[in-house]
């Protein structure tokens, strides 16, 4: 059981790393087709990616902490 909630909770890191590349990489593009009148939604919808992203981190975290805590 340890080797799970080890393993999630290096998914739940990883998950949040690859979350802020998303969610920078969105928003800068959509700030600068904004800006250039490529796009007519705002920059800040790429914004709505972080929750996909928040379930899957929150959902490592407690299947981590249960598998730690069934080891003790």
């Amino acid at each position: 059981m340890k080797k799970i909630s080890t393993i999630f909770a290096a998914l739940a890191i990883f998950l949040t790393n690859i979350m802020c590349v998303v969610v920078t990489n969105l928003c800068t593009s959509g700030y600068h087709a904004e800006k250039h009148h490529l796009t007519s939604a705002p920059w800040e919808v790429g914004f709505l990616f972080i929750i996909p992203f928040a379930f899957a981190i929150i959902a490592c975290s407690i299947v981590s902490y249960l598998a730690k805590k069934k080891t003790k």
